[in-house]
């Protein structure tokens, strides 16, 4: 590191007092820029050397006032080093913050964080969804409360947040206030957000989550069978408004959209594709990532019945659909009647789709994968691993082909490598063919 930085101490004349005495500057100057502070020392100017910088002579009080000023300079280049270290570009005001601590005193992590969701606030409807910015702040507050727990404080500075932090507050959301794993690895998570605000803009230089590992729990998904779709469908409602929730719900198991996408639906979205049918092409609100269902018969039969609803026409909706909080605590209630134990939840139809309507009669798992608006395929792969039926059904095509081998117990010893050879060559084919 090549020192730029020039430490001059002087008398300001100007400011001496009745009996002469002047207090002793110090100017710190970083190539042609410069900023002055009192030393907080003072000396008759008759003792105080130009040339040297310094008070003349070796009496007790001059060399006190001789080392408080090369204490003075030492902790000006320590403060060279320490922006040096931060990889921030030397200025006279970045030094005289360093030197001061005046900048980094405003860091704080509340701030950043309200700052934060103040963004996604002005941007929810355009580029973030309402749940997000709820969730943010729900985070927040979990933040705020776990500091006045943990620390008895409102705030804290973001230079002070550390390893232990990280694990005290996912401590803190597991203990106190009783988080699932998943539940307190999201809230982690958002936290984590903040902390690469601060990295990115270099307000602090360690990233206090580098050692820190946490991993979501697999949670497997609840879906309908056959029969219980099939009961659902077959149910006489007698009010209308359980009619209408089971229509909607089963919409929704035939075209694996989750509750947002559905309630956004308008007639535009349905067009004829390439094969001439009628295909609804959407984007999913959570990931804005394209969707393109074709519609099954008891999906149009839906659409055919609630065309003329007063709701669609005058709201310019494809279905008359009601809150999410209403449509599941009504579908509760279609559990009750149709005898299914689930929880039964507006979500669940779009596992349903998944694995009941698409993955278990044999659609391609990429075509489930395009339908479901998924990212990626491993996102899919994870409705895949529930269905133990489609696995023992592919098992009994593997099962069949080994049956119809020709082989007895009279060529047992001449076909043991041949039998070998074979099992390879249809796990080959199997695996191919899967």
């Amino acid at each position: 590191m090549n020192t730029t930085v020039s430490v001059l101490f002087y008398i300001k004349r100007s400011k001496a007092n009745i009996d002469g005495i002047c207090p002793i500057y110090v100017r710190v100057t970083i190539l042609t820029k410069r900023f002055e502070f009192s030393s907080n020392k003072f000396v008759n100017p008759e003792r105080w050397s130009n040339e040297g910088a310094k008070v003349k002579g070796s009496t007790e009080d001059a060399r006190s006032i001789n080392n408080h000023l090369e204490n003075i300079k030492s902790k000006v280049i320590e403060a060279e080093k320490k922006l040096f270290k931060k990889d921030i570009i030397l200025t006279s005001e970045n030094l005289k913050n360093e030197l001061f601590g005046t900048g980094e005193r405003q860091m704080t992590l509340i701030p950043i964080f309200k700052d934060h969701n103040n963004k996604i606030k002005e941007l929810v409807g355009r580029e973030y969804a309402a749940g997000t910015l709820e969730r943010y702040n729900t985070s927040l507050k979990h933040t705020t409360e776990f500091l006045e727990w943990k620390y008895k404080i409102s705030d804290i500075e973001i230079s002070k947040i550390d390893h232990a932090f990280i694990t005290e507050y996912e401590f803190y959301l597991r203990s106190v206030r009783n988080c699932a794993n998943n539940t307190a690895v999201k809230y982690i998570k958002n936290f984590s957000k903040i902390i690469k605000i601060c990295l990115a803009n270099h307000w602090i230089d360690r990233n206090p989550f580098a050692n820190y590992k946490s991993k979501v729990k697999e949670v497997e998904r609840v879906y309908l069978s056959q029969g219980e779709i099939q009961n659902i469908i077959n149910k006489d409602f007698k009010t209308e408004r359980l009619s209408l929730i089971r229509d909607i719900f089963l919409f929704s198991c035939f075209t694996g959209l989750a509750y947002i996408d559905v309630k956004n639906l308008t007639k535009s979205h349905i067009s004829i594709s390439i094969d001439g049918e009628k295909w609804i092409f959407t984007h999913r609100q959570k990931t804005e990532t394209a969707s393109k269902i074709p519609i099954l018969p008891l999906t149009q039969m839906i659409i055919d019945k609630y065309e003329d609803h007063p709701e669609c026409n005058n709201q310019n909706k494809l279905l008359p659909i009601l809150s999410n909080q209403k449509m599941n605590a009504y579908l509760k209630e279609i559990a009750g009647v149709c005898e299914i134990e689930k929880e039964l939840t507006f979500h669940i139809a779009r596992h349903t789709f998944a694995t009941t309507v698409t993955l278990t009669n044999g659609v391609p798992i990429e075509s489930v994968s395009k339908m479901l608006g998924h990212k990626n395929l491993r996102t899919t792969q994870h409705y895949a691993k529930v269905l133990d039926k489609k696995v023992s059904e592919d098992m009994k095509i593997l099962r069949d082909k080994f049956a119809a081998m020709p082989f007895n117990q009279e060529k047992k010893k001449s076909s043991n490598k041949q039998l070998k050879i074979n099992i390879g060559h249809f796990y080959i084919c199997f695996r191919v063919t899967y």
